[in-house]
């Protein structure tokens, strides 16, 4: 324990993409497995308030915490490292820090002064970098700055640091630099110089790295570490290689073999100690060492760009790890689904995850999809939207609603099964108005759900608008699509199931925001279990 917070800044150079927030969550992890206590916050250079109206191919999967915060992807990995739930405190953007300096403005709290760059944004920035480690909570707080340095909209976070290097004092402050060493397979060497770049334009902004990791396709040697050492003024055992891994799981390992963790610890002055990662190679070990291998039909229609479903992904894995199974995730494109080529695309897999999302492009493939999987009794998971797809699928085919339909989909639909919720008719801002973080649920004790948690209430982050209708229900209810999960304080639908089949669950929920490598979600496992199951009957 510390007495005063640490504070670890983690900047990136060259590139935006070079795994800021895996390098973070990695010393992260070796530092709590050392006995302290760490958060990991992320500070964005976009203006919107948050990635809640971003497409996903704009911006990947918009991850939400208990509190409800729609945020940066990156705190999904920080949660499933550490194990730590996070907040709207964990993550800041351009446009958030700007809004509640000119809310400021407006109230009058700058005393007639002008509002500048310097010191008001700065200021703010300042201000919540700092909330999480006044809270008493934490030892240690990381800061992931977003972006690249030398980006226009980079540079109040980075004179942010330097300020506050500057206002904590000396030991109190640690600046990692995460850049790029790439190799030119034409001359066939490891080239320095877009890293030693990089670091010139961080000091032309004042600040010094402490650290440089390293992204490297091939080894470094001691002569090239020699090098950027000297010319980027760092202490040679400060260059840290960050090498391409066949798992963002092996991280936290290969950081402590180059001895990270001690590196930062000692620009801290704290104690160093080996980490207790008994547990985290554990989930490595089965991860790595599969006794069998399933394949999961993932359906959805952003499947082009995977980080889309980032926490869907890494939910497989831990789930995956604890049946000792490898899943094999294959993505489907639910707008090139039809009834000609379902069989096709379908037929062989061993269980089908119906995604979320928004809107109505490629909706009717996944009923198609939802209708193939429950007559041909294949172990389905729907997530949300893909929950309210099941819910139409069953109306359509089974009670022979053949005009069923969500209102987000049609308006004027005359069989509204899935309908907008009652707190949403008169929203009409779209940022930060859903049904957003964790609500409860209670389950019936004769369903698959119950089974699943082995608890009567549970809780789980939503992200949505629309609900199962329940002026339908007792019309699903007897022919056999059961509601099996409801909230306790509105009576809205959470958990559909089929009984008659083998494992047919849809959630309004999304279980893979809490899956974590220390514990896999029991959805997700349970899923996994079943398509396990299936694989083996059809043989």
């Amino acid at each position: 324990m510390t007495t005063n917070p640490k504070y670890i800044f983690v900047t990136g150079g060259v590139s935006s993409s070079l795994g800021k927030g895996i390098i973070a969550a990695s010393l992260a992890k070796l530092l709590q497995a050392q006995g302290y206590r760490i958060t990991i916050q992320k500070l964005d250079p976009y203006i919107n308030i948050d990635p809640g109206t971003l497409n996903p191919y704009e911006h990947g999967e918009c991850y939400v915490t208990d509190d409800g915060a729609e945020t940066d992807l990156d705190l999904g990995h920080y949660e499933r490292f550490l194990n730590v739930a996070t907040s709207q405190a964990n993550n800041v953007t351009t446009g958030r820090i700007y809004q509640s300096v000119i809310d400021k403005e407006r109230r009058g709290e700058f005393l007639g002064k002008t509002v500048q760059v310097i010191p008001h944004i700065t200021d703010e920035i300042k201000r919540r970098i700092q909330i999480l480690g006044n809270s008493g909570d934490y030892d240690i707080v990381i800061t992931e700055i977003g972006g690249t340095v030398g980006d226009i909209e980079s540079l109040p976070y980075i004179e942010a640091v330097r300020q506050l290097e500057w206002d904590l004092g000396e030991h109190n402050t640690c600046v990692i630099h995460l850049t790029l060493v790439p190799y030119l397979s034409a001359a066939g060497e490891l080239k320095t110089k877009p890293t030693q770049h990089s670091v010139k334009t961080l000091m032309e902004s004042g600040v010094q790295a402490d650290i440089l990791v390293c992204r490297t396709e091939h080894s470094l040697n001691e002569g090239l570490k020699t090098k950027l050492a000297r010319f980027c003024n760092v202490k040679k055992e400060a260059v840290i290689e960050s090498i391409d891994a066949s798992t963002i799981y092996d991280v936290p390992n290969l950081m402590l073999d180059e001895g990270l963790d001690k590196v930062v610890l000692n620009q801290l002055q704290l104690k160093s100690d080996k980490p207790d990662l008994k547990n985290w190679n554990q989930f490595l070990k089965r991860h790595k060492n599969p006794k069998s291998e399933i394949t999961i039909g993932l359906i959805g229609k952003y499947v082009e760009l995977q980080d889309s479903y980032k926490s869907i992904l890494e939910s497989f894995i831990h789930a995956g790890a604890e049946n000792e199974v490898k899943v094999v995730v294959e993505p489907i494109h639910s707008e090139y689904l039809s009834v000609n080529n379902i069989e096709f695309k379908l037929g062989h897999l061993d269980g089908v995850l119906v995604a979320p999302g928004f809107g109505e492009r490629g909706i009717e493939g996944k009923i198609d999809a939802v209708r193939f999987v429950r007559e041909n009794n294949i172990p389905f998971l729907g997530i949300c939207l893909g929950m309210q797809m099941a819910v139409i699928e069953y109306a359509r085919n089974v009670l022979n609603i053949k005009d069923a339909n969500s209102v987000e989909m049609d308006e004027q639909t005359p069989n509204p099964v899935i309908s907008l919720m009652e707190s949403q008719k008169n929203v009409v801002n779209k940022g930060g108005t859903m049904r957003l973080g964790t609500w409860d649920c209670k389950l019936e004790k004769d369903s698959i759900a119950f089974k699943v948690y082995k608890t009567e209430t549970i809780t789980e982050r939503h992200r949505h608008r629309f609900e199962f209708n329940n002026d339908y229900k007792a019309q699903f209810e007897n022919a056999g699509l059961k509601p099996t999960g409801y909230n306790p304080e509105t009576g809205l639908v959470e958990i559909v199931e089929v009984p008659e089949n083998n494992w047919f669950v849809g959630v309004q929920y999304h279980p893979e925001y809490k899956s974590t490598v220390r514990n896999p979600h029991p959805l997700f496992v349970a899923f996994v279990a079943a398509a396990l199951k299936y694989k083996k009957k059809k043989k």
